[in-house]
């Protein structure tokens, strides 16, 4: 996902109902979450990243002929791209789906029966055959950009849209088992898109409790560790995040407390200032949303490091598990 111009706001007072955020610190990351261990003290730095570098075009070509692996995980994982499911099934309508989400059937029981939780993986693999629908402007409140983009990907070629769908559909299995009902903004069934307005959208007629858009960072070499962006606080057109900044945070804080406890992951070395933390008001899917809804970059797909992490399956289902545990933690309060 592109980075740039995030913007700060001070931290808004937790609600009482809920308890202070734990982060269980792990000997391997200790240095690198120091700044993570004083972030109820420090307001978001607003740092600005580190654009993205655009896939080269051959690795938009293994793109395209990505394989086909199971929707869900099984325990046979194998390390590496290969095990991730691209979604490049064919071009199986024309993108445009009428705001309407990828449903899973309501588990029966569970600590989060009743809970409607929406994911949105980033990007989409058919996103790249698509570039004058996906470059057309929309209105993001603050202003208007790009309806969607091809995302980043490795070195190699694994690309942020496999990656984002195959931690995504992991990540509904597990809240599927705790009881949630889970839906997507787009599940490798679309030819592109949706669009960042309509992503916003499928939330918010949803009536979401909790909304995640799962991506992966496309920073510069040596720009390590995960984040997890917030709304700002924005009233402007047809966007207002006013009502759901305090909420969103929270559910942020839970999330990535929780990732660097199961994923062992640092927060950012070059984002947040250590916190894992940072907000933004260019986003349209965070803009528009009128549910609590927060973005996590799971890391830099562009360094040799994370690299190696976001192309295992064993990381991934590590990844999923942490954004899983933190929703469950807001969601049951």
């Amino acid at each position: 996902m592109s980075y740039a111009f995030p913007d700060s706001d001070p931290r808004p007072p937790r609600r009482s109902r809920r308890g202070p955020l734990t982060v269980a610190v792990v000997a391997p990351v200790a240095a690198a979450l120091a700044g993570w261990l004083v972030w109820q003290a420090v307001a978001d730095s607003g740092d600005g990243g580190t654009p993205k570098a655009a896939p080269p075009s051959q690795q938009q070509s293994s793109a395209a002929a990505g394989t086909t692996a199971p929707a869900s995980p099984t325990a046979s994982d194998r390390d590496g791209p290969d095990d991730a499911d691209d979604g490049t099934d064919g071009d199986k309508n024309d993108g445009n789906q009428g705001d309407e989400a990828s449903s899973s059937a309501p588990a029966a029981t569970g600590p989060l029966k009743g809970k409607v939780v929406v994911i949105d993986p980033g990007h989409n693999p058919g996103n790249f055959r698509h570039t004058a629908e996906i470059s057309r402007l929309v209105d993001i409140g603050t202003h208007r950009k790009e309806c969607d983009t091809t995302g980043t990907s490795t070195n190699a070629g694994y690309t942020e849209a496999q990656f984002t769908l195959d931690v995504s559909r992991r990540l509904r299995a597990l809240l599927e088992k705790q009881g949630a009902t889970v839906r997507f903004t787009q599940d490798g069934d679309r030819a592109w898109g949706p669009c960042v307005d309509e992503r916003a959208r499928i939330g918010n007629k949803a009536g979401a409790d909790a909304v995640v858009s799962v991506h992966a960072d496309g920073s510069a070499a040596g720009n390590r560790g995960f984040h997890v962006i917030l709304p700002g606080s924005v009233k402007a057109g047809a966007a207002d995040t006013r009502a759901i900044v305090g909420p969103s945070r929270e559910l942020g804080e839970r999330i990535a407390g929780n990732f660097v406890r199961v994923t062992g992951s640092a927060p950012s070395n070059y984002v947040g200032n250590g916190t894992g933390l940072v907000v933004r008001r260019d986003l349209g899917g965070l803009n528009l949303s009128t549910v609590p809804k927060v973005f996590i970059e799971c890391g830099n797909m562009r360094d040799s490091k994370d690299a190696s992490l976001v192309t295992s399956g064993a990381w991934r289902q590590k990844a999923a598990q942490g954004i899983s545990e933190g929703i469950v933690s807001f969601l049951r309060g």
